[in-house]
């Protein structure tokens, strides 16, 4: 068989292609990316339930703590007047019975301490008449491996305290708790313990160090259906998602009532999933920083998510204007000077020089839809926020959305409305967001959907993986979910997109984090717990894609009728060709291009059987591995394998 390839007709590949998509499901935020290790640190959990329309949000500050060491030793109630902030107004009044009663936190499932590392520790505590000491600590099996007594102040105010513990042991699955060591009563609000080795002090270094790995051109943030919301209150609100991080105000988790149904009384194992904010969009646009990807960030359209909510602002009511305000208030936020409104925000926290702001995405998953006999006129109120938003910043690549689904009408209907505005104004987006979570066999059998496509508009690939029917695709906490046969089929669906680089500009994987025990979707690209992660079959494919993207993209063609796949590019005189073998044997192939490209010099390699899938006990058993070249230009393929070889004069 034969791969070939030519430089004729040959396509720029944008720079980035390959970026990431981050939303907060799964605890990718807190309990995830977030460094913050204890779990409701500032007694502001809310316990949602219900379904389509139907919520119950009700305030449960107590979740995630309980009397330390036994029921008999504290008295805990949450309480609100003379709160620390009004935007978070919960905290805990602790009162001992017995020397030494106090409190522990949950810290999802348990506090992981490692030996010789620092760990910063604060709180706020506010003490009338209180004059013993406290005492924090962290516990294994209920012996103390590390703590800190702190003598408070007994002025009847709010004061923060800080310090950092050490443990000469690591801890695993072990207890926070907080405990008074004589009998009396301390307020308590806005805890915190956070790794010290905490990327630019908020970000978990293992999950970071995943995401830089693989070089992402773009990072899109926040979401998701999380930017809709299940309810238009429910939406996520930027603006409270910077400043003082204490005083973020805590919103409920749209995850935290998915799958809610009669069979579990709608309300889920997750009903107390929240959003305490820590990272925030300041956080986001320093994160992308630090990774060297440019920043996506997405707002809402006035719709909340039409999967779960019949809301909608409509387009004559004053709070559409806010939407459009906020939206224009996020670029400003981002690149503003000192001088302007949110440029000073973000000034005053930190960074003073603004930050890369290029893309700018408008709403999620939305489509036109008539809801009780009224439109929630999609199409005009893109248009709308379209038109304000490139007449204040015309250079803004703003990033449009054709539905939840590939392939439907509604999908098919935006297309058109996208392409008749791009006829009239080329500006109008620079591409739009599409959405596929398919089966293999899908994937396949569209390797070449972009082929077809019109060029007159670019195509985001915002979310997208293959759901492995019997894998138990789109369940709770399934890492079988990723086994390699999905990420065979998306490494086969990627050579059609790489070779469509002219359409596809910017493509990620959805989602990208998931903690074990506490995940609402699988598959996911990373998994992890509190003290270890590991990353995917399907993440390494990304990577590969990414790592040896190129500057233009070379015409290629394959056997693919023999389930053989490939995409070939070329950089700074290199080339690098994407070589899928699908099939359950080997394939002898040779490599043919119409100019000098050089000599085979490296292989990188990921093959299984097509149920393997990475574990913690197992995090390489699918991974790349480098496979010495035998010929100059002839390789033989493995069966279920992705090679990407690179030739080099």
């Amino acid at each position: 068989m034969k791969i070939q390839f030519t430089r004729e007709n040959k396509k720029p590949v944008s720079k980035g292609t390959i970026g990431l998509f981050i939303e907060d499901i799964n605890y990718a935020i807190d309990g995830g990316l977030n460094a913050e290790m204890l779990e409701n640190p500032n007694f502001e959990a809310k316990d949602a339930y219900g379904k389509r329309d139907h919520y119950t949000v009700t305030n449960d500050g107590g979740y995630a703590w309980e009397a330390f060491p036994d029921d008999q030793s504290a008295l805990l109630k949450i309480k609100t007047d003379r709160a620390l902030f009004p935007e978070n107004p919960h905290y805990m009044r602790l009162s001992s019975l017995v020397a030494g009663g106090g409190m522990k936190n949950k810290a999802f499932d348990g506090i992981y301490f490692e030996a010789g590392k620092k760990y910063a520790v604060s709180f706020y505590a506010r003490s009338y008449d209180y004059k013993g000491a406290v005492f924090v600590g962290v516990y294994q099996s209920g012996e103390l491996a590390v703590g800190k007594k702190i003598t408070l102040k007994t002025d009847g105010r709010w004061r923060r305290y800080q310090f950092t513990l050490k443990s000469k042991v690591s801890v695993d699955r072990g207890n926070f708790a907080v405990t008074l060591l004589k009998c009396g009563t301390v307020h308590f609000d806005c805890f915190s313990m956070i790794p010290e080795n905490a990327v630019c002090g908020v970000f978990r270094r293992d999950l970071v160090n995943y995401m830089k790995e693989l070089q992402p051109g773009f990072l899109r943030f926040p979401g998701g259906c999380v930017v809709e919301g299940n309810n238009l209150e429910n939406r996520y609100l930027w603006k409270n998602s910077i400043g003082q991080k204490e005083r973020r105000k805590h919103n409920w988790n749209r995850w935290a009532v998915h799958a809610a149904d009669e069979s579990n009384n709608f309300r889920t194992a997750f009903s107390h999933y929240g959003q305490t904010l820590g990272i925030g969009y300041y956080e986001y646009f320093r994160l992308c920083e630090y990774l060297g990807a440019k920043p996506f960030p997405v707002v809402s359209a006035g719709i909340a998510c039409q999967y779960m909510s019949t809301e909608f602002v409509p387009l004559e009511s004053p709070e559409f204007e806010a939407y459009i305000q906020d939206a224009l208030d996020v670029v400003e936020f981002a690149r503003g000077g000192a001088d302007t409104m949110w440029g000073k925000v973000r000034s005053d926290m930190g960074h003073p020089q603004p930050f890369a702001l290029e893309y700018l995405g408008i709403g999620n998953e939305q489509w036109l839809a008539e809801v009780d006999g009224k439109s929630n006129e999609f199409y005009k109120r893109f248009e709308i926020f379209e038109k304000r938003i490139h007449e204040k910043y015309p250079d803004l690549k703003i990033i449009g959305t054709v539905g939840p689904e590939v392939g439907t009408p509604a999908h098919k209907s935006a297309w058109e409305w996208t392409r008749k505005n791009l006829a009239k104004n080329p500006d109008f987006v620079y591409a739009s967001d599409e959405h596929f979570y398919v089966s293999p066999d899908w994937l396949y059998e569209n390797v070449h959907m972009y082929d077809d496509y019109p060029r007159e508009g670019k195509v985001c690939a915002g979310e997208y993986a293959a759901h492995v029917p019997g894998a138990d695709c789109r369940l709770f906490n399934a890492p079988q979910a990723n086994c390699w046969e999905g990420g065979l089929a998306e490494a086969a669906f990627m050579t059609g997109m790489e070779q469509n680089a002219d359409v596809v500009v910017m493509a990620s994987y959805a989602p990208l984090f998931a903690r074990l025990g506490y995940a609402q979707w699988s598959p996911d690209l990373i998994w992890f717990d509190g003290k270890d992660s590991y990353a995917t079959a399907n993440y390494y494919v990304q990577q590969l894609f990414s790592r040896y993207a190129g500057d233009f993209v070379l015409p290629t063609s394959a056997d693919e009728k023999n389930k053989l796949y490939a995409s070939a590019v070329e950089r700074d005189g290199m080339v690098f060709v994407k070589a899928v073998n699908a099939s359950d044997g080997e394939i002898e192939v040779e490599i043919e291009g119409d100019f000098d490209f050089g000599s085979l010099t490296r292989i990188l390699r990921l093959e299984g059987q097509k149920s393997d899938y990475n574990t913690m006990d197992e995090p390489d058993k699918i991974s790349p591995v480098e496979v010495a070249p035998v010929s100059a230009r002839a390789v033989t393929l493995p069966p279920r394998s992705l090679s990407v070889l690179v030739f080099m004069k």
